[in-house]
């Protein structure tokens, strides 16, 4: 019972005395995996260096989460590690990420506006503020050693974890003569069954489950919880000032917090009135986004390579209607590219950039080569336009 995965080559880096650091968020998983991987390891005589590793996340953890890692490791007599993005928290890079999407879209480096948040297929959150910074740090620590990094992950969780092995190479904890890797120790077991370990051990669960009612401890606000564990973090007091924060940047955005769901439509009664109106006018500006960027040819939309064509002059003028539209719904000021000969100028540079980046040329050097200015000629600009 209480089975330990592990694979052949684990074993040897093990016995090798390899490092192993255990991440811990705070929720059930990672303190049943480390209570019962130090166990495993004690068991087993493992001499090499153990550490705790959380990865903190700012403005958007739950505020319980840092002193329940601290509690594990006094538990376990284990260093804790913690760890945080030097350029800032999670709500900063959403916020971040906002401005440079609205810097983008208004030089024509996008087609459509890009959302701020963190999403199932494009999860920045985990991949930067926590495997990147985690591995980083670990690496800086143990640079000559052999890391093992264990995690809580479980096949029982989702249809996407039930995927995942008990066991891989992790790119950015190898380095030269050295190859690190992800471990998840305890991925066959059933989610009862960590309740009973943890309850087994007299080990506290966090408040989050305890006192709020969650079924799991991430983000308090999570992009992939369910319905029912935003409320529940909505009922925890701390909770509030990030949940404001977060409905602001739908506002700002128009973009729902979770695609189809908005966030503030979650707990409308921690807004301010005007708050509660801001959101109104926000899902009003995204229908009027999205209806006026449905417009807009397939063509030229983002693929791989974008650009790859120059738009005619009438889907110029297409385009250049639409960026007009969605400037004004949602207040982004004066943009760029508002004319067809703007738009097609610019697909000219974007491409003429591309191909230069491409042969391995330098950008800081287009200038001298002409390029800028060369591109922007109306002779030439026909030219593209009629091969198009």
């Amino acid at each position: 019972m209480w089975d330990v995965s592990i694979t052949p080559e684990i074993k040897a880096e093990l016995d090798a005395g390899a490092v192993v650091a255990i991440g811990v968020s705070g929720g059930k998983d990672s303190s049943a995996v480390a209570i019962r991987l130090v166990e495993y390891l004690d068991e087993i005589g493992h001499s090499g260096p153990r550490v705790l590793v959380h990865s903190d996340l700012g403005r958007v953890e739950w505020a319980e989460s840092l002193p329940v890692c601290e509690r594990l490791a006094a538990r376990l007599k284990m260093e804790l590690m913690v760890v945080r993005r030097n350029a800032g928290d999670l709500m900063a890079r959403w916020e971040t990420r906002w401005n440079n999407n609205v810097e983008r879209y208004t030089n024509l480096s996008c087609v459509k506006v890009i959302l701020p948040w963190s999403t199932p297929s494009m999860r920045f959150c985990t991949s930067e503020l926590k495997t990147s910074v985690i591995s980083a740090s670990l690496v800086k620590r143990f640079p000559k050693q052999t890391i093992l990094s264990v995690t809580g992950v479980r096949h029982d969780e989702s249809a996407c974890r039930a995927k995942m092995p008990a066991v891989q190479v992790q790119p950015k904890l190898c380095r030269k003569g050295v190859t690190g890797y992800n471990w998840n120790a305890i991925i066959g077991w059933k989610t009862e069954e960590v309740y009973a370990y943890l309850g087994e051990k007299n080990e506290p669960l966090h408040e989050a489950y305890s006192v709020y009612g969650a079924s799991r401890v991430s983000c308090s606000y999570c992009f992939m919880a369910s319905l029912a564990d935003l409320q529940a973090a909505t009922r925890c007091e701390s909770n509030h000032p990030v949940y404001r924060n977060m409905v602001e940047l739908e506002i700002k955005s128009s973009f729902a917090y979770q695609g189809n769901r908005w966030l503030g439509d979650v707990a409308p009664h921690l807004l301010t009135a005007e708050s509660r109106e801001g959101l109104i006018k926000a899902k009003a500006n995204a229908a009027i986004r999205v209806e006026a960027e449905a417009r807009l040819p397939k063509h030229l939309l983002y693929t791989a390579g974008w650009p790859t064509s120059i738009p005619t002059y009438d889907e110029a003028a297409l385009l250049a209607e639409v960026r007009l539209v969605v400037a004004k719904t949602l207040d982004l000021g004066d943009i760029g590219c508002t004319t067809p000969r703007e738009v097609q100028d610019r697909y000219i540079e974007l491409m003429q950039l591309a191909e230069v980046k491409n042969k391995g040329i330098n950008k800081a050097i287009l200038a001298s080569m002409g390029i800028i200015q060369t591109v922007t000629q109306p002779q030439q600009l026909d030219l593209f336009a009629t091969a198009a």
